[in-house]
């Protein structure tokens, strides 16, 4: 199995730019970054990421989003195929102004559909005995019991990632070519029906470190005069769908969401 590079706490920066500018930083970023092991040998240096978003029936999470509160968090299942034998990442994001962190369990994908349904986590529904992946994979159910969130939008995009040499404390990505489709079951497919772009050819670059910001990365926003700004791919495709799409489906049933579970059903600990 290929190392996690998941970098559980970092800083993040966004710009939003043309694919011409990002061949040129790609060939800046080369002299200081190997690409990660998963866009090695890709003919364009990228692999396919895809990722279904929960949220509760009034989408409290986008409008957390919208309305930039400072501590705030998404809900999504990760996956990179649609073969059954493959894995499905639950995963929490959380953002504090600028410093994200991340909590993530891989779960057997016949066991999605059981925790979706509110039952909570067990360690056979792990693909690691990590014990942190189980309390990771318990604190989504509570978070998501919590707000009783359900499959709301399907997010797809290609990856070029590159990384240090020397651990994971530094890494850059492209993203390109994301689609955006409302997905209210968790079918964990591939294949998007009628899907939005809401960055249309542009690309998103984003600059990850864990401790300073390195001398090199301002050296690339001055050479490349780049300007940050906000690229929140699950709420940019809300808000390009409409969100009455998603009202519209809640108010017609509301029955599939998970019944919520009090707090004391879980481990202790969990509801901070």
């Amino acid at each position: 199995m290929k190392q996690d590079r998941l970098q559980q706490q970092r800083l993040e920066l966004k710009y939003i730019i043309s694919e011409h500018k990002a061949l040129a930083i790609r060939d800046y970023v080369r002299s200081y970054l190997d690409l990660d092991e998963y866009s090695q040998d890709q003919p364009d240096y990228s692999y396919r990421i895809h990722s279904l978003y929960l949220d509760s029936d009034r989408l409290k999470t986008y409008w957390d989003t919208i309305n930039g509160l400072k501590n705030r968090y998404k809900l999504r299942l990760r996956y990179y195929d649609d073969q059954p034998s493959s894995p499905v990442f639950f995963e929490i994001k959380r953002r504090m102004n600028d410093a994200i962190s991340k909590q993530r369990g891989g779960v057997h994908r016949n066991a999605v559909e059981w925790l979706l349904a509110g039952h909570l986590p067990e360690p056979r529904h792990l693909l690691s005995e990590n014990p942190k992946e189980l309390v990771a994979l318990q604190r989504f159910s509570y978070l998501m019991l919590g707000i009783r969130a359900g499959p709301i939008m399907h997010v797809t995009y290609s990856r070029e990632a590159w990384m240090s040499t020397h651990g994971n404390s530094i890494r850059v990505t492209m993203d390109r070519d994301v689609y955006c489709s409302p997905e209210f079951r968790a079918q964990l497919g591939t294949h998007l029906s009628n899907p939005v772009k809401p960055f249309g050819e542009k690309v998103i670059l984003e600059l990850k470190f864990t401790d300073r910001f390195p001398n090199w990365f301002r050296e690339l926003v001055e050479t490349f005069d780049l300007m940050r700004g906000a690229a929140a791919k699950y709420a940019d495709g809300i808000s390009l769908v409409g969100e009455p799409v998603f009202y519209d489906r809640a108010s017609r049933s509301t029955s599939s969401r998970p019944s919520m579970l009090h707090p004391a059903t879980l481990q202790p600990g969990l509801e901070n």
